[in-house]
């Protein structure tokens, strides 16, 4: 095992200008997962409902997902709703009804603990911090978190960061965590809290990476229509983490490869609702698509 996931798996109910969905496959840890075992192997931890369709655990391990790390609880799975505006970077939830989630307190196979890379998806910091020391030394740890964390539990999330390694915010969750408006600014205030790597995600806009003082930035790929903009981040992450895992070095080619492959993986997450796109997606078009973004951005000094 390269990368182990930590995080949620659960139904997603989508309303979009493009489209409507009831109760399809999402959650962290799929999204993540998903994008991640085209570059690696991975395992996950998360835990689901006795409602949990066994077809959706069939596509999981077509794309040889170990689910070693995936109980099943009695009680219905974790669901969550929402609307999405025209402009898609604003969203309405309508609904998130946690059920067996709110029961998770994610134990670590003794096969996965010594994996070299762990993503710690967007869970409470303190259930971070509970898989962080059931860990043996992971080369590197990536971390996501929310608004909700930030300022329900600065102190239990503080501890965390000082034990990580990659941090993947937005914007606003950046300016929220340190107090500064300024990208540039917020990512060196993050940096003393412990993240040498800090990603922030931009949406339409793509992300930024921050590292060693230097700047470096993936655009979002162009596309004519974006049908669901659902699990967008953690595919990133997934493209991201998974790269990094199979390159198995930290650089700044790596990671600015890693950026690309993320912002690839992502843009097809989002062309279609739920992992549809990602469930016929093949390493051809990845490639083709990581070629293009080299094409688009790529240009000679005079």
């Amino acid at each position: 095992m390269d990368l182990l996931v930590v995080g949620s798996i659960g139904f997603d109910s989508i309303e979009t200008p493009h489209g409507k969905t009831e109760k399809q496959l999402g959650g962290t840890a799929v999204f993540c997962s998903v994008a991640a075992s085209y570059f690696t192997k991975v395992g996950m931890v998360a835990t689901v409902g006795s409602d949990f369709p066994e077809h959706h655990v069939d596509f999981l391990k077509s794309k040889n997902v170990d689910l070693t790390g995936l109980t099943k609880l009695d009680g219905e799975t974790f669901h969550w709703g929402a609307r999405y505006h025209h402009n898609m970077n604003r969203r309405d939830t309508l609904f998130t009804h946690l059920n067996v989630f709110e029961q998770f307190s994610p134990e670590i196979p003794q096969a996965y603990r010594d994996t070299p890379f762990l993503f710690l998806g967007n869970i409470a910091p303190s259930l971070q911090m509970h898989v962080l020391d059931q860990m043996t030394a992971p080369k590197i740890v990536a971390l996501d978190t929310m608004n909700f964390w930030i300022e329900g539990t600065p102190d239990d999330l503080a501890k965390v960061l000082r034990k990580t390694k990659v941090l993947l915010v937005n914007d606003e969750e950046a300016a929220q965590l340190t107090g500064e408006g300024n990208q540039l600014k917020a990512a060196k205030a993050i940096n003393k809290m412990g993240p040498e790597i800090v990603i922030i995600k931009k949406g339409e806009h793509g992300a930024a990476m921050i590292h060693d003082n230097e700047y470096f930035y993936a655009p979002a790929f162009p596309l004519d229509q974006v049908s669901d903009p659902t699990g967008a981040g953690d595919t990133f992450a997934g493209g991201f983490m998974g790269y990094l895992a199979k390159a198995s070095r930290i650089d700044k080619g790596t990671l600015r490869r890693a950026m690309v492959f993320g912002s690839a993986m992502a843009s097809f997450a989002v062309e279609n609702f739920s992992v549809e796109r990602l469930r016929h997606l093949v390493s051809d078009e990845i490639d083709q698509r990581f070629d293009a973004f080299h094409e688009m951005v790529s240009f000679e000094r005079e």
